[in-house]
């Protein structure tokens, strides 16, 4: 076990931010309930100033309204709310890991937190394979080298996504089995990352012509569909072979001086 790497975690902000967005988009904190930096503080055992921080990524949210010197109070939220923070985290997940996936990129990280979360789920040890499961997810963020997707993702990251028909141990179970899935496909093809010319989501979602739930609808906006599309207008931007537009395209169009 010595030539593990170190895990790599959310910062402390970000992971009380986690426990809180988790809380209210499951509505363990209800609508109107009030919080304080001193009491979420004791309830996680950290200090004051990274629970300030977190109050300030959930007001920015819309998920808390801040009290000037008395915490905070939980905002209402509908079906709404938590379907534009899954799609949104759904649509991030995927990018990264399909930059994730492309030749060359170094996916070790991913695969240590991979193995050890499968042990902690074999040991049944649920706070070890929450962190680890944290971890695999940081792990495709930081191998998709892109800063502002990876601080996005940061930001509205809150753990394992359960529907209310599953437990937590159940879930880590479907997690798991996903996480496998996802790294086999990353180390085995590739991927291919599309992409679309600016401001043509209107002509994008005429493309569509049907959605299909296939797996997992208990879970709303995560859950996995089966599109058919026909004559959509994407390029590829990343083959399976780690050629990138982003890199090669502007110094092949690049205007002469």
């Amino acid at each position: 076990m010595n030539n593990l790497g170190k895990v790599k975690l959310l910062p402390a902000r970000e992971q009380v931010a986690s426990i809180l967005r988790k809380a209210i988009l499951s509505r363990e904190l209800q609508e109107g309930h009030e919080i304080t930096l001193e009491g979420i503080a004791e309830l996680v055992g950290i200090s004051t100033t990274p629970v300030r921080e977190a109050f300030q990524i959930l007001a920015r949210d819309g998920l808390i309204k801040l009290r000037p010197n008395k915490g905070a109070v939980v905002q209402g939220i509908n079906e709404k709310t938590i379907r534009d923070h899954y799609e949104t985290r759904a649509v991030l997940e995927g990018e990264a890991a399909a930059r994730a996936s492309a030749e060359g990129v170094d996916l070790s990280a991913v695969d240590q937190a991979y193995q050890i979360a499968e042990k902690a789920l074999e040991d049944n040890d649920s706070a070890e394979y929450s962190r680890y499961n944290q971890a695999f997810h940081m792990g495709i963020w930081e191998a998709a080298d892109n800063e502002k997707m990876k601080s996005l993702l940061s930001s509205m990251w809150n753990g394992l996504s359960m529907g209310h028909k599953v437990t937590e141990e159940d879930y880590a179970k479907i997690s798991i089995y996903e996480h496998k899935k996802i790294l086999d496909a990353m180390k085995a093809h590739g991927a291919v990352y599309f992409g679309a010319v600016g401001g043509a989501a209107a002509l994008i979602a005429q493309r569509i012509v049907s959605s299909q739930v296939i797996a997992y609808d208990d879970l709303g906006a995560e859950a996995i569909h089966r599109f058919e599309v026909k004559d959509f207008p994407a390029l590829v931007l990343i083959d399976c072979l780690g050629n990138n537009l982003y890199q090669t395209g502007p110094a092949q169009y690049r205007l002469p001086d």
